[in-house]
């Protein structure tokens, strides 16, 4: 009756050494989860994207962080924000020297007033076309004005690099600020200032923790123990 009793018993242990093992695996699993996830919050801090080199593996090389997106519908949600939605109606160049300033693309003053300049040359010469009906007036103006979209398609474009924001193409970011630059400068400001964008820092809405500092990457990470196994019998 102890031969049997110590056959079942050493049955039973393996059985238990078995389910450990599969318990173990999967709490390894987690860990490895819970490790990249800590090395894509360190990695993301102050907005800088460097390489993550997966397992040496020169195929699984990408970027740290997640793809972002515009906050809210370009043309649906411009009035979500009405002080964002005024201010990019009645005075565009403030609002897009405002957001090229949080972007980190240079002062508030400096590119509210390139934006200013370009503007008015454009409708001077369309004001002189309609007062003296000459062409050149009108190409003049025809021509800034394309200009204007490209110079606010390109750093929607830079911006969009730079944070990681979902995206279509250049041509697209140009063709929304040829078309409706108020709702584009609306989407661009309710997208900075809502994720707390300051000085080309991508600071988040504050519900993300970023584990360890930056300084921190080129170290070797520690080595981290494997949950607690508890037992699923009574």
């Amino acid at each position: 009756m102890d031969v049997f009793e110590k056959r079942e018993m050493a049955g039973e242990k393996a059985r238990e050494e078995e389910e450990e093992e599969r318990l173990l695996s999967e709490g390894v699993t987690v860990v490895d989860f819970d490790m990249l996830c800590s090395t894509v919050a360190r990695q993301a801090q102050k907005g800088q994207w460097v390489k993550l080199d997966l397992n040496g593996d020169e195929d699984n090389v990408g970027y740290g962080g997640v793809l972002r997106m515009w906050e809210g519908e370009l043309f649906c949600d411009s009035l979500e924000d009405r002080r964002i939605a005024i201010q990019s109606l009645c005075c565009p160049w403030y609002r897009f020297g405002k957001n090229m300033k949080r972007a980190g693309f240079g002062s508030c003053f400096l590119q509210g007033s390139i934006y200013l300049i370009l503007t008015l040359v454009a409708l001077l010469s369309m004001l002189a076309f309609t007062v003296t009906k000459k062409r050149c007036f009108l190409y003049i103006g025809g021509a800034f004005i394309i200009f204007v979209g490209l110079y606010m398609g390109y750093h929607r474009t830079k911006m969009r690099n730079k944070f990681n924001i979902r995206g279509d193409s250049s041509l697209d970011d140009c063709i929304f600020h040829l078309t409706c630059p108020c709702c584009t400068l609306s989407q661009e400001a309710r997208t900075l200032e809502m994720n707390n964008v300051q000085d080309g820092i991508w600071h988040g809405r504050g519900d993300t923790i970023c584990i360890g500092s930056y300084s921190e990457l080129n170290k070797t990470p520690l080595e981290l123990s494997p949950p607690a196994i508890v037992s699923t019998k009574s």
